[in-house]
């Protein structure tokens, strides 16, 4: 009766788990077809994608809208535009590389040595910080945006690429994620590296990081979309540079008489993102699964 009921049991997991594999992989595909279509659709001609989007509003309510699955005519002139005859969107996508890169560069230099020390150190003050941190965390941009604007027009630096990539080096989220992980490693391991002479900073470098290699990867993965999809701080920080704007920004701007710009400069645009992904895939599910265990 016991070997039944186990199998049964079993076969109620399995069962389970079957029906959790179709409801994922239908939400993967519900989330990949706006994707799968902006790469479609930036091959098509300017005319037949204006046509076809003009449309949208006076399909047949009793129907399902059209969809278009095949240019009539396969083109490259959308992403010639891009990168010949008007170079401001390839302008753009560059100051999108250039913010991202360099606050992940600030970011790998601040959060995990902040992290480290309010880990592993014991100081004055150390809870209040870390306190602190927390109320950032969890205070939206909107509110945190006039005092950040009055801090950077002090400091001489508003509208001006500084202006984005130092606010952005400090990211409490990141620094909270970091420092709970380090929470959770064993002082034995430092300990150890102390009795071979290991100091503190030997230890950062050679025991805390290695072991936090997957909850790293997985944070500079995560980070990366967020600096790479900004929009709000540019708006802000930028408001008199437009020139200094990432590309996050121009989508906004470009209106259905540009669609063919606007899909083949969205198509280029999420090629970096899935890069990374796929390049931080494995640390973005074992920093998930460490963190879990934590």
């Amino acid at each position: 009766m016991t070997r039944h009921r186990m199998h049964r049991r079993e076969g109620q997991l399995s069962i389970a788990g079957k029906f959790s594999f179709l409801m994922v992989s239908i939400l993967c595909i519900l989330i990949l077809i706006p994707m799968v279509f902006t790469f479609l659709y930036s091959f098509f001609p300017k005319g037949e994608i204006e046509t076809y989007l003009k449309g949208r509003g006076n399909y047949d309510q009793t129907h399902w809208m059209e969809i278009l699955y095949s240019p009539a005519q396969f083109s490259l002139r959308q992403y010639y535009k891009i990168f010949i005859e008007e170079p401001t969107y390839l302008k753009l996508f560059c100051n999108s590389a250039m913010y991202t890169g360099a606050i992940l560069l600030g970011q790998a230099l601040v959060i995990p040595l902040t992290s480290y020390c309010l880990s592993r150190f014991t100081f004055k003050g150390r809870d209040a910080l870390f306190f602190l941190i927390l109320i950032l965390m969890i205070l939206p941009f909107q509110v945190t945006m006039a005092p950040s604007v009055m801090m950077l027009r002090w400091m001489g630096i508003m509208d001006t690429v500084w202006a984005v990539i130092l606010p952005m080096c400090f990211s409490p989220f990141y620094i909270f994620l970091l420092r709970q992980f380090m929470v959770g490693i064993p002082n034995e391991l430092l300990e150890a590296g102390m009795v071979d002479g290991v100091g503190p900073i030997r230890g950062f470098l050679h025991v805390i990081l290695p072991v936090c290699r997957p909850i790293i990867g997985a944070a500079a993965a995560l980070s990366f979309a967020d600096t790479w999809n900004m929009v709000e701080q540019p708006l802000v920080y930028l408001a008199n540079k437009q020139a200094l704007q990432p590309l996050s920004v121009m989508f906004n701007q470009i209106s259905t008489e540009r669609a063919d710009v606007a899909f083949a400069g969205s198509a280029l645009y999420i090629l970096p993102a899935l890069f990374v992904y796929f390049f931080f895939q494995e640390d973005i599910v074992a920093g998930i699964q460490l963190s879990e265990l934590k």
